[in-house]
């Protein structure tokens, strides 16, 4: 997996608040467009270089808001680059946060129909492994009720077992290793470990720092979507808790 000079654009529409009713009917008339002042950008990412070999556990370390999600989401494709390039080779499975992709009135099992399907898998590669998928997300009757009377560590149980059993070669995960309960937690990074050494590329996204200093084999801080710094995981990790510390961030 390659990301050179990657950089991530947002357009941002701010308000203000002491617009006159003239104005606001001014805009609605044809022909008429917001002016420039009204629209800003956001740059997510800026130059982000990063390469993650088979057999790696990568972890993303950073503030809220300093990129790590978007950069998870442009390795997956879900957002596209618009500077620089990622490539990304063999099949990509991702949870980018508890609940996202699932339809609250669907059950458990069908959103496993539903998400499986988008991911790739056919009917018959879901039949193969729904069963699985449940038992592996712990949820019980609950596989078959609403995923709206689901918490969040359940979504993310489920979504976490359906990323992992579609079989991917590049396992993106956003801050969901700390989902449900100490036994679920320990099956879950056996189930990372087990894909480091399957020759898998596995990128975490957390604040969770003793876990990132267990689990993974290298990090990097992003800041204000720069790659701040890279390395040994206890190295980052230590670095980035010192900064959070003395700035009063969220580690």
């Amino acid at each position: 997996m390659l990301a050179e000079n990657l950089g991530v654009r947002y357009l941002v529409r701010y308000h203000r608040n002491e617009v006159t009713l003239r104005e606001t009917f001014v805009r609605m008339l044809p022909g008429r467009r917001t002016p420039a002042k009204w629209r800003g950008e956001f740059w997510s990412l800026t130059g982000v270089n990063l390469v993650a070999y088979p057999g790696e556990i990568v972890g993303i370390v950073g503030e809220n808001g300093a990129g790590k999600t978007t950069l998870l989401k442009a390795l997956a494709g879900i957002c596209g680059a618009d500077t620089g390039r990622v490539v990304v080779r063999g099949r990509v499975g991702c949870l980018m946060s508890f609940g996202v992709g699932f339809r609250p009135n669907l059950s458990g099992r069908e959103n496993v129909y539903l998400n499986g399907t988008l991911l790739g898998l056919t009917k018959r590669e879901i039949d193969q492994r729904i069963e699985e998928i449940g038992a592996f997300s712990e949820l019980g009757d609950f596989f078959e009720a609403q995923v709206r009377t689901y918490s969040a560590g359940m979504k993310g149980r489920l979504g976490f077992s359906i990323a992992i059993h579609i079989q991917p070669d590049v396992l993106l995960l956003d801050e969901v290793l700390t989902v449900g309960d100490a036994s679920f937690r320990a099956k879950a990074g056996t189930i990372v470990e087990r894909f480091r050494t399957e020759d898998k590329t596995v990128i975490i996204a957390s604040h969770n720092m003793p876990m990132l200093r267990q689990r993974c084999t290298r990090c990097v801080w992003l800041e204000r979507g720069t790659v701040r710094m890279e390395g040994d995981p206890r190295e980052v990790t230590e670095a980035y808790a010192e900064y959070a510390r003395g700035d009063g961030a969220e580690e």
